[in-house]
């Protein structure tokens, strides 16, 4: 595939643009310039818009400092260009002049499973993994499909998938905390310390965590949840899923101490692969 727009956009990071609106917000990021990602899964024909307007964004307001570009997870499935999702964030982490973090989402982590045991991770097709396979050119197995069905088409991923797309999603982190926030993938267990918080949790929690009034020990950044194409921008959580594989709205938010802004791309909806 070509880098080339991204390859542009990454270099337009640092120079001059227009600034993304801006709202007020609460909280500091330890003086850093930080943009959290909600969930891409698959459309990295959003993905290149947004980091376009990231550049311009950061370009207007990094003054000297490297900014901080944290992806939330969930870059695969249901969209039909997983592949090409990933290899960007490789391209991405490669870069100096500004500091990539990739968090795991839960479908990151099922297809993890998938390949460990193609009998038990076979749900992971029936929520995105489909199409996750047709983006290294693989068929999917019928539904209900046998043991050998399934070994095979784990098999060919494999030969398939580029050794590094492999060793980015097994090296994916569960959490990280910039200042007074915490970013994850789907969010925290209330009443539970960060340090103690389950990985099944930090992947997969909703219901007993986006009712939940706060505070939390940080405020808590995450994807995974999602009702509308507009980011939920609460005191003690900030959710920046907006259903980008249904929608066709990626959203980011940009953090600086006590001021938050939303930037987002905007595509076809209900763009996924047949």
């Amino acid at each position: 595939m070509s880098l080339g727009p991204l390859r542009k956009v990454g270099e337009a990071l640092g120079r001059g643009g227009r600034p993304a609106q801006a709202a007020p917000g609460l909280g500091g990021v330890a003086g850093q310039l930080v943009y959290a990602v909600g969930d891409i899964h698959g459309r990295y024909d959003l993905l290149r818009q947004l980091l376009s307007s990231i550049a311009v964004d950061a370009a207007d307001r990094a003054r000297g400092r490297a900014p901080i570009l944290i992806f939330c997870g969930d870059y695969i499935d249901r969209g039909p260009q997983s592949a090409q999702v990933l290899e960007a964030l490789i391209w991405l982490r490669r870069r100096t002049d500004i500091a990539v973090h990739a968090l795991r989402g839960n479908h990151e982590q099922a297809l993890l499973d998938f390949l460990a045991d193609p009998e038990r991770g076979a749900p992971w097709l029936d929520f995105g993994g489909g199409e996750t396979l047709g983006s290294y050119g693989v068929t999917p197995p019928d539904q209900g499909a046998d043991l050998a069905s399934l070994v095979a088409a784990r098999d060919q991923l494999l030969q398939r998938m580029p050794a590094a797309h492999l060793r980015l999603i097994e090296s994916l982190e569960l959490m990280l905390v910039i200042g007074d926030h915490a970013f994850v993938h789907a969010g925290v267990r209330p009443g539970t310390a960060l340090l103690d918080q389950a990985e099944d949790d930090l992947l997969w929690i909703r219901q007993g965590f986006i009712d939940f009034p706060g505070p939390f020990e940080k405020i808590i950044v995450h994807g995974h949840s999602w009702r509308e194409d507009r980011p939920v921008l609460l005191d003690h959580r900030v959710g920046l899923d907006t259903g980008a594989y249904q929608t066709g709205v990626l959203t980011a938010v940009r953090f600086e101490d006590g001021e938050r802004a939303v930037l987002q791309a905007r595509g076809p909806a209900g763009l996924q692969s047949s």
